[in-house]
């Protein structure tokens, strides 16, 4: 008989896996169908894993020909599988669209004239958003949206909003960017998309800031969701010089390499990215005052005391708001 098998083994690194089931589980139809409807309900023991190795484990099993109508009915459920997890995307771009929405319509008003536009997928519906109010509502008068990186740029010239710079307008009444964790302080982390720096430039010369997320970013520590580390923006001549530092402070630094590239990631600034990852965050203010000490460290992706509220895009359709 056949083991169990292992999440490892359906995990393989780089190569797809054909899985059998014991006959114990296969040997008669309804033995098949109890096991595949636990696949697609997600209440499988293999299925307690990420959604990508869901998808995987879903389209390699192979299950016994020669139990009657068991090949028909795994094709079937894995179907409504796959169809439930591009439901799952689905709802997570409504989530993200929805708190976009929710703040740009609360913090935009007559008096906001220089807005601040973050980077990311979720700050893509607060220009949209933005734009559409712009064109549908003449009290509104933006002189200026503020980028914060080319991603943001491009998103501001296409939705046909001015562009600014901060040299042009060093106050802004209000920006909008999103986060990868935020933490029961307003706390957060942000640099995923390696815009951290410029992020954090217009942030602070933001009078209000407010962030906008799915309910995947609500934790109350960080680290809690956010496994990757604390973005780093590094300067490329230390790289090396710095990640011994942080070695040496406790923190597992790995310098983020790109992707369809040769090399590292490197932002927009001509800098490296080096993800450090100090587990849970208990104090981010104390770790960011010791990571800007570090010579070669340009800035943090740790955001402290900076937001005035978030919003999140929660998976029943609502919004809560900090």
């Amino acid at each position: 008989m056949p083991p169990m098998p292992t999440l490892a083994g359906i995990m393989c690194s780089g190569r797809r896996s054909s899985v059998c089931w014991p006959s114990a589980c296969m040997s008669s139809q309804s033995g098949c169908k109890r096991t595949l409807l636990s696949l697609v309900e997600g209440t499988h023991p293999l299925l307690v894993l990420s959604k990508r190795a869901a998808c995987s484990l879903s389209a390699d099993l192979r299950v016994d020909q020669h139990v009657p109508g068991c090949g028909r009915l795994f094709c079937g459920l894995r179907q409504q599988r796959q169809q439930l997890l591009l439901h799952m995307a689905d709802l997570l771009e409504q989530a993200k669209r929805l708190a976009s929405f929710r703040a740009i319509d609360e913090q935009v008003s007559p008096s906001t004239h220089i807005i601040g536009i973050g980077s990311g997928s979720t700050i893509v519906y607060a220009v949209e958003r933005l734009a559409e109010r712009v064109k549908t509502d003449p009290s509104l008068s933006i002189k200026a949206c503020i980028p914060t990186s080319f991603q943001a740029q491009n998103l501001i010239l296409e939705a046909g909003l001015p562009l600014g710079t901060l040299n042009q307008y060093p106050s802004i009444d209000v920006a909008f960017d999103g986060a990868d964790e935020v933490d029961a302080s307003l706390h957060c982390i942000k640099g995923g998309g390696a815009c951290h720096l410029q992020e954090k430039l217009v942030a602070s010369n933001a009078a209000r800031f407010f962030l906008v997320a799915d309910y995947r970013k609500n934790s109350s520590v960080l680290g809690t969701q956010w496994k990757q580390g604390v973005p780093l923006e590094v300067i490329p001549s230390v790289y090396i010089p710095v990640m011994n530092k942080i070695k040496a402070m406790g923190g597992n630094p790995v310098l983020r390499m790109a992707v369809k590239k040769a090399g590292p990631v490197v932002t927009d600034n001509g800098n490296f990215v080096v993800d450090a990852d100090f587990g849970q965050i208990a104090d981010p203010v104390a770790l960011n005052t010791r990571l800007l000490d570090v010579p070669g460290i340009v800035e943090t992706g740790l955001f402290c005391g900076m937001a005035n509220g978030a919003y999140f895009g929660m998976p029943d359709g609502t919004v809560k708001s900090i």
